[in-house]
Formats: C-alpha cells, sequence, structure tokens
C-alpha cells in the first residue's frame, strides 16, 4: 500500500497545532452560558448512558466480523463505482466514529431536546454501519433520524444493527447522496446534522449549503474528519467563514458550526476528552 507522506504530514501537524492550541479548561474563557455548559458538563460527564454498553458490543462484533461486502463507496468522490471486495471488520476498524465523538453528540441531543421540549429532526450524512446512527437516534424515541448511506450492502448491516438494538426511529435512504439529500431536506427543519459523506471539498461545501437553506438559530452542523486532507481543512476554514455561522468549534476529528445571532463570533479549539471504553 502506498503511503502519502503529504497526508500523514498533513494530520500530523493539525494533530500538533490541536494539542498544545486546544482549550481544556472546562469551559473558563468561553462566554456563550450555552457552550460553557458544553465545555463544563457535557464534556466532561463521566458517566455512562444506559445504551452505550450494547451500541458498544455491537461495534466489538462489527470489528471481530469477516464477512465480505460488494461495496459501492461515494464517500472519496468514486461516484458509486465497485471499488472493492470489503471486509465488515476493515470498514468497521476505518471509518466508524470514535466512541468519544458519538457520545459526545448523544449527550448533546439529550440537552437539545430537554430544550426543545419537542422531537427534533436529525440528518446524518454517511450511515456507514449505523453505530453512530444508534447514538443519534437512541437519547430520545421521538426524535426522526434521517441518515443516508450510499452501498445496498453496508445500509443491510445497519438494518440488522438497528433491529438488534430495538431502534425504530430511523429513516434510511440509499444511494447517492446527491440525488436523495434534496428530497428528504423538502418541508424539513434541520435541528441537528452530522456530514460524514463524501469527504472532498466540493461534496462538503455542496452538502452543508444545502443543509443551510433548512437550519434556524438553534441548528449545530457537525463535519467529520475536517483535517482529512488539504481539501477538507479548506472546507472547513471556509465553512467558519460564513456569514450564517457564528460560534465553531474544532474537536480535531469533528468541527462544528453554530448559528445563534446571541453567540459572540469566535472559533475555538477543544480537546475532546476520551472517557473509558465501556
Amino acid at each position: 500500500m502506498q503511503i502519502n507522506f503529504q497526508i500523514l504530514w498533513l494530520r500530523l501537524r493539525a494533530y500538533i497545532r490541536h494539542l498544545f492550541g486546544a482549550w481544556n479548561t472546562r469551559g473558563e474563557g468561553i462566554h456563550s452560558p450555552y457552550l460553557f455548559y458544553l465545555t463544563n458538563s457535557l464534556l466532561w460527564d463521566d458517566n455512562a448512558f444506559y445504551c452505550w454498553k450494547a451500541i458498544e458490543q455491537q461495534r466489538a462484533l462489527f470489528q471481530s466480523n469477516t464477512q465480505e461486502l460488494k461495496v459501492k463507496d461515494y464517500g472519496t468522490g468514486n461516484l458509486g463505482k465497485e471499488v472493492d471486495i470489503r471486509r465488515v471488520c476493515d470498514i468497521a476498524n476505518t471509518s466508524l466514529e470514535k466512541p468519544e465523538v458519538a457520545q459526545l453528540f448523544f449527550r448533546w441531543l439529550v440537552f437539545l431536546s430537554q430544550q426543545a421540549q419537542k422531537p427534533l429532526t436529525i440528518f446524518e450524512l454517511g450511515t456507514s454501519l449505523g453505530i453512530t446512527t444508534s447514538y443519534l437516534a437512541k437519547p430520545h424515541s421521538r426524535n426522526r433520524v434521517i441518515t443516508f448511506e450510499g452501498s445496498k450492502e453496508i445500509a443491510h448491516q445497519a438494518l440488522q444493527l438497528w433491529q438488534r438494538l430495538g431502534i425504530d426511529n430511523i429513516e434510511l435512504k440509499i444511494g447517492n447522496i446527491d440525488s436523495t439529500l434534496s428530497g428528504a431536506l423538502s418541508g424539513n427543519k434541520v435541528d441537528f446534522a452530522f456530514v460524514d459523506a463524501n469527504h472532498t471539498y466540493d461534496a462538503t461545501m455542496r452538502y452543508v449549503h444545502q443543509l443551510l437553506k433548512h437550519i434556524h438559530p438553534k441548528t449545530i452542523i457537525a463535519i467529520d474528519d475536517i483535517h482529512y486532507s488539504e481539501e477538507m481543512e479548506q472546507a472547513w476554514y471556509e465553512l467558519q467563514q460564513l456569514p450564517q455561522v457564528t460560534t465553531t468549534i474544532d474537536f480535531l476529528h469533528v468541527g462544528v458550526l453554530f448559528f445563534d445571532p446571541h453567540y459572540i463570533q469566535k472559533s475555538y479549539r477543544i480537546k475532546l476528552k476520551k472517557h473509558p471504553l465501556i
């Protein structure tokens, strides 16, 4: 396998910059009460929720599953070309979101559900095996999660996972997101979105701009792998400059956009606390 040393250096540079420049002060210096609560409470909460153990057990099963799948991959600009036969364990070990990120989303959505006192509409662009989707769906059974996956065989694995976990508030859209996203967005407001699909500049910007037509001031959009490549870093830089965006947080692996006009216009780097695996 050919090693791209330029990409490795880019990611190492991002890690070093984050290591020495990120906040870990439990919210000190963050002026918005909501963002202070996020860093002081949600990030540092060591309590494990009831459903995490079951989800992480399923992650472990995926990581040891050697079943081979014929995958259509839209995630790196392949346009649905049948690129490979991939084992479930390889997908699980390379494509699934880190537990600490998915569990932060879970805490966040518990808090947002309590604040909104109504069902939330959550979009996930890039289902993969459905582990992160499970974390997005579990905070409240009345919330609606709409998730998008290009590969039918990977989507089938996700559907089986949600059946095992007893989750029934997920709508799965199979196919190229460029063909399925606009129809799913029609008539909906986005409360929370996680963009983890085609990790290219063009696709990331296209997806976010589509989501922006359906946001409100309390909407949160999270972008995965913002330091994955130079073009993803460029996309993250440009997204932070959008006039609708007020505050942003760089968690190294994930960047988060806020749109509330009451927030101070500022960009933060914050260290994401690793919690013990359950």
